[in-house]
């Protein structure tokens, strides 16, 4: 449910926010996505870091949440699905859901996940994402501009990481910041991007999660690409809460 605003001639307002312009996932290509759900079905995604964790957006927080792994259709039974309810869900002490700082959570879930070729962890970051890599986001979220139409396949989308300054110009000019906790990919020219119930899903980098679905202003709209949590700057939070817990 990425988080969006919304352009009017009245001024933004804050709302909710597939993948746009993708294609279907080769059937079981992205074995650490994870579907989030409650008692209506998918809403976030998630990544597999773990057999015992996975990675999410903070705004993605509910008091219950089942963990869908091995899916590639919600609707049909593959025989390769794993349903585990999450037994900790534990969001970043300086999450700000104001400036959408720090929009990262980690699920604990109440027994292991059994790895095999549908269903496997995502490596951390090793280092932080240049400008132009080529990066692959993945979801259930909303086809269309409006959030309206949703897949019951997993969808990806190949798009590279944007360089900082552009980023922080697209977004200032709308009163936006770009903090250093964030990182935007995507096309500037627009028609591509993450949208609403893809939030909290992988955005990966050569292999590695550098990223998590979080904010942006539209849905593929020109000039605004998609702002991602930079998972690099939370190697040490992640390992400390998961020694911990």
């Amino acid at each position: 449910m990425k988080t969006l605003i919304l352009l009017a001639l009245l001024g933004a307002a804050w709302a909710d926010v597939e993948v746009i312009g993708g294609h279907e996932c080769p059937r079981h290509s992205v074995p650490y996505q994870a579907s989030l759900k409650n008692r209506h079905g998918h809403f976030c995604g998630g990544s597999l870091i773990s057999s015992q964790w996975v990675v999410s957006a903070a705004h993605c927080y509910k008091r219950r949440i089942m963990v869908g792994l091995g899916e590639h259709s919600l609707s049909s039974k593959e025989g390769t699905e794993q349903f585990i309810h999450a037994a900790k869900i534990i969001i970043h002490p300086n999450y700000n859901g104001n400036t959408v700082d720090n929009d990262i959570m980690l699920l604990k879930l109440s027994r292991p996940a059994k790895l095999n070729r549908y269903v496997q962890t995502v490596a951390l970051p090793s280092r932080c994402p240049t400008p132009n890599e080529p990066c692959m986001v993945s979801g259930w979220g909303a086809t269309n501009p409006k959030g309206t139409i949703y897949p019951d396949r997993l969808r990806c989308l190949d798009q590279p990481i944007i360089d900082d300054h552009t980023c922080k110009i697209a977004y200032g000019r709308e009163g936006r910041e770009i903090t250093t906790n964030m990182v935007c990919s995507g096309h500037m020219e627009g028609g591509h991007d993450s949208c609403k119930a893809d939030s909290g899903g992988p955005l990966v980098c050569r292999g590695q999660l550098q990223g998590v679905v979080s904010w942006g202003i539209g849905c593929a709209l020109r000039g605004f690409p998609g702002v991602y949590t930079r998972v690099c700057r939370y190697d040490g939070w992640i390992k400390r809460v998961m020694r911990s817990n």
